[in-house]
């Protein structure tokens, strides 16, 4: 299901703001209703006046940080041509110690095996997300492990927690059952987990789902079938609106 110009007051009521959106009106949405928890992020944004992209998260230790090299491009393309977000054309990387990091609505971290993230780099995410940022981590496989021991560093006093497949984040935009299964991995189901502060989901992991395998360039991912990355593309495109919009 896509929500179309006469389900805006449908999709104001579960995503605060209508489907058709422009970049900088978010934010100032989200501002004058306090959507996004501090000030910070919303004004650095605002400033810059530049279309909305994703950070793409360079980590200092193990784990392959610079896999899905297509990924983001073909996100920001499905939110230019999807809904009415102003979105860059590709990605930008950077480390989460980068003075640039507040410029950024959304992190995207992915990788295979073990990560391992520097103190400095623990403590500046901790800031960003309670701060209004948000991290999507998309587990490649084998990250699982590595990445829970580095989320529990960031905010010790929480684990991730299951999200139902009733949550907002599956429907704000797309009507989804839930995670989807895109790549097999050990045969597990999709998960998707968060991480929350003062109510407000910071972090949504995917575990068991690679929403960016199917997000990467067809030719990458042959075996993918267009009813496969089409769903991969819906859950991004929640993902975002998600993330732009609480």
């Amino acid at each position: 299901m896509v929500f179309t110009q006469t389900d805006r007051a449908d999709v104001k009521e579960q995503c605060a703001v209508g489907r058709l959106i422009k970049w900088k009106p978010v934010l100032i949405c989200c501002f004058l209703f306090g959507i996004f928890s501090s000030v910070h992020i919303g004004q650095n944004l605002m400033a810059t006046g530049a279309p909305m992209t994703i950070a793409q998260v360079h980590y200092s230790g193990g784990g392959d940080w610079y896999g899905d090299a297509t990924v983001i491009k073909n996100w920001l393309r499905l939110l230019r041509t999807r809904t009415d977000i102003e979105a860059a054309d590709d990605r930008v990387i950077l480390k989460l110690t980068d003075h640039t990091l507040y410029q950024y609505p959304m992190l995207y971290l992915v990788g295979h095996g073990n990560i391992r993230l520097t103190e400095s780099e623990v403590e500046a995410l901790r800031d960003y997300l309670m701060n209004g940022g948000f991290l999507f981590a998309n587990d490649d496989y084998g990250l699982d492990k590595s990445f829970r021991r580095e989320m529990q560093r960031v905010f010790p006093e929480q684990e991730l927690q299951p999200i139902p497949n009733t949550h907002l984040i599956y429907r704000c935009f797309y009507e989804l059952k839930g995670l989807p299964k895109i790549h097999e991995h050990d045969g597990e189901p999709a998960q998707g987990f968060g991480l929350f502060h003062d109510g407000r989901m910071v972090v949504y992991y995917a575990y068991s789902a690679d929403i960016g395998d199917g997000l990467e360039d067809a030719d990458v991912h042959p075996t993918d079938t267009p009813q496969v990355r089409e769903l991969a593309a819906k859950m991004a495109v929640n993902i975002a609106v998600y993330a732009l919009t609480h």
